[in-house]
């Protein structure tokens, strides 16, 4: 049941948001402006009711009751999402099976070979589970027409890396291999996350290709792609938006704590010497506030300096986290749906292949 703190923050969230802008920028008075870029005003708004309640961040937090707060703080702005079905299974990870959940489309209910994201969360390895992205996950489904298939991954600090690597690339190998048991089409198969489910992403996405397994497409939102180097982005925006550095230190010292493992590729893929060839397409989604936005725009570059198709899109008055925000307010809403089409496009055109 939620808190009776959750409930009024839910109604003061909803009512906020869903003000005409005019209204919100009255309220607030003065826009913010960093690096050239003006953050949306219902985030800015979002994120002043935010302080006012005193939500703590995950990190003061045990480690249990952070993830508690994730999943309470994704439900405030995610919404009740239809989707046309939802069913709960588990799939083969590295050390053994992990707990899934398959979103199937209104448009998709019936037992013809359907397109399939394979979904993995963000988090920061740490926090992020099913329930997290479960608005996200119907969202992205039945704005898609795809259906989405999320994994929960082992995570840290019970398990470091590579851990989640090795249980990301263990659960599309089993994907690829029982397609026909969740009505996959074994030729339209993406990957896909936001921020660590990015990275993960990124990762499972050079090993299909290394492996000869079939993907069309990968899709990276706002990923974590490098453990080695502080960006500028980072500079500008790892206070006052959401994503702390506090937060990013916690995560790299328990999901990465051996140093020398934070250039690995499988933890930092914009370290990736020797790309194979073959990598799926990908579209890298960033956003202009966040501390991940510049190592994200970077990977875009490699992928496309080693000839992989890729498309790419800052949201420029977005926050890390806003891919979350599917069931408040207006503008990242609509970014979100902008995302869901593309993924349509993508496993549209490569069916029309076929």
């Amino acid at each position: 049941m939620p808190s009776l703190r959750s409930t009024v923050e839910s109604v003061a969230i909803q009512v906020a948001m869903g003000l005409p802008e005019q209204v919100q920028r009255v309220l607030l008075r003065r826009p913010v402006v960093v690096d050239g870029l003006a953050l949306a005003t219902e985030l800015q708004l979002m994120l002043r009711l935010r302080d006012l309640v005193r939500r703590p961040e995950s990190q003061e937090l045990p480690v249990e009751q952070g993830r508690d707060e994730l999943v309470e703080e994704s439900a405030l702005v995610g919404g009740r999402q239809p989707v046309g079905a939802v069913r709960d299974l588990s799939v083969d990870g590295q050390t053994g099976p992990l707990a899934a959940r398959l979103y199937i489309p209104s448009s998709r209910l019936g037992a013809e070979p359907a397109p399939t994201l394979m979904f993995l969360h963000g988090g920061g390895w740490v926090y992020g589970d099913l329930d997290s992205h479960d608005a996200v996950c119907r969202f992205l489904a039945e704005q898609s027409g795809v259906q989405v298939l999320a994994v929960d991954y082992r995570r840290a600090p019970e398990d470091a890396f590579p851990a989640a690597a090795e249980d990301a690339i263990a659960a599309y190998r089993w994907l690829v291999a029982h397609a026909q048991d969740v009505d996959a089409d074994p030729a339209r198969l993406a990957v896909g996350g936001d921020s660590a489910g990015g990275n993960l992403s990124a990762v499972v996405a050079i090993a299909a290709a290394r492996e000869g397994l079939p993907l069309t497409f990968q899709l990276l939102v706002y990923p974590a792609t490098d453990f080695s180097r502080r960006t500028r982005s980072r500079d500008l925006f790892g206070h006052g938006f959401f994503l702390t550095d506090e937060f990013m230190d916690q995560c790299t010292d328990w999901y990465v704590p051996n140093v020398a493992d934070r250039t690995d590729p499988r933890a930092s893929p914009l370290l990736e010497s020797d790309l194979p060839a073959g990598i799926a397409p990908a579209h890298v989604v960033t956003a202009g506030f966040d501390p991940l936005r510049d190592e994200g725009e970077a990977y875009a570059d490699l992928l496309a300096e080693h000839g992989v198709e890729v498309t790419r899109v800052r949201y420029a008055s977005m926050i890390h986290g806003f891919f979350n925000i599917v069931g408040v307010g207006r503008e990242a809403t609509a970014y979100n749906r902008e995302i869901a089409g593309v993924l349509r496009d993508a496993l549209q055109r490569q069916g029309e292949r076929h």
